[in-house]
């Protein structure tokens, strides 16, 4: 009996289209179906979390993320100041924002100069970056910026986005496995494809969470142009080793201060209130 190889190897080729159609459309429908309306930044995004399972997530993550980074800092009074500026920022913040359960933390790192924001809320600065900054305002800047983060629900959506897209490299995966070398290539090529596509997610977050850390700051009574200075501090702390911009996920600080300054102007004119803490 001849056994027609031609035949089976297209019968294969044909289902591992299927499939891989399959798997990409299941994967972009379940995206596509988890859009909402953020309040707080006006704009519609994906996101497959609900705000209870983001404030579970955040609080379940924080301990690893202290211990990370050396544990928390022993010092309370360090940790007394953190609190009170977040405080005084989410009292003003917009009375539609949601209620997540913010959390600040000082982190014992004294070399690793940041500040992150997990999903539901919980906030983390490090001595290396509370050391450097000069004034309260630019606190308020840090913090403001990662409050930004978490209203702007950009971990949830960076999440969902990631979904698709091992959504599609699997589909991308299975449709190139016919050969070996073949499915190597496919699988790095839509890899890098996803990869650059949530990059560029990232640097937008930023960016929006710098635009949102301005507006929460004057709210609280803070000077939103000390958020320009604290990207000054940052870049000087990167010591001109953050590369170019379109490679890094963080906008380079020194073009960030000067989108700060300019929003600073559009959105509430060359001359401040009075009485901001700067």
């Amino acid at each position: 009996m001849r056994v027609n190889s031609m035949g089976d190897g297209r019968s294969i080729f044909n289902a591992r289209i299927v499939i891989a159609i399959i798997i990409a459309l299941v994967s972009t429908l379940s995206y596509c179906s988890s859009s909402s309306f953020n309040r707080i930044t006006g704009k519609k995004q994906y996101v497959t979390m609900t705000p209870d399972q983001e404030v579970a997530l955040g609080a379940q993550s924080a301990p690893v993320m202290a211990a990370k980074f050396g544990g928390l800092a022993p010092d309370p009074r360090v940790q007394e100041l953190v609190d009170r500026v977040g405080a005084r920022l989410v009292r003003a913040l917009p009375a539609d924002a949601p209620g997540y359960p913010f959390e600040f933390h000082v982190l014992a790192d004294s070399r690793t100069v940041n500040a992150f924001a997990l999903p539901g809320g919980q906030i983390f600065i490090t001595q290396a970056l509370l050391a450097r900054l000069e004034t309260e305002g630019q606190l308020a800047g840090v913090l403001g910026h990662e409050i930004g983060h978490v209203l702007g629900r950009h971990s949830a959506e960076r999440m969902a986005k990631q979904n698709l897209t091992q959504g599609l490299v699997g589909a991308a995966t299975v449709a190139g496995s016919g050969g070996q070398d073949g499915g190597r290539m496919t699988q790095a090529a839509a890899s890098m494809v996803g990869n650059m596509i949530n990059l560029k997610y990232g640097r937008d977050d930023e960016l929006e969470a710098d635009a949102l850390g301005v507006e929460f700051m004057e709210r609280a009574g803070y000077d939103p142009r000390a958020l320009i200075k604290v990207m000054q501090i940052l870049e000087a702390a990167s010591g001109g080793r953050s590369g170019p911009e379109f490679a890094s996920s963080h906008p380079n600080p020194g073009n960030r201060a000067e989108r700060i300054g300019r929003l600073i102007d559009e959105k509430f004119g060359r001359a401040m209130r009075p009485g901001l803490v700067p």
